[in-house]
């Protein structure tokens, strides 16, 4: 389930695969660069659908880019969606844009070499 504005509606299959992908390339990319204690996300950000959210863990810094991401992504008013580097219209600030985009470019890399093949159709469209 997903609560935007107040209201609860279920996520699609496409919204869990792209938030479990944002959520992975920003808990590798947090591992490898940041070296504070790590969380997991608040049990009050509702994400039913994606199972075991609370084993994911980060820092303060990425813990807040990722909430600011997940709303973001949950409040896009395009359907379908497209792919955010492939949007017309920009939902996130210009600082937050190229922090997607340096957790992107070091974890797709990270990944791929770990043997995640699966995520390389992600990192090329």
């Amino acid at each position: 389930m997903k609560t935007v504005a107040g209201q609860t509606t279920s996520l699609s299959r496409r919204e869990i695969k792209d938030l479990l992908v944002l959520i992975r390339f920003t808990e590798v990319y947090c591992a490898a660069k940041h070296t504070e204690q790590r969380q997991p996300l608040p049990a009050d950000l509702e994400l039913s659908g994606i199972a075991d959210l609370q084993r994911y863990r980060f820092c303060a810094d990425c813990g807040g880019f990722l909430q600011y991401a997940i709303e973001r992504r949950l409040r896009c008013p395009l359907d379908p969606k497209p792919a955010c580097k492939h949007c017309q219209v920009h939902c996130y600030k210009a600082e937050m844009r190229e922090k997607v985009r340096e957790v992107m470019r070091f974890s797709g890399p990270a990944l791929i070499k770990r043997g995640r093949l699966d995520l390389l159709w992600h990192y090329f469209f």
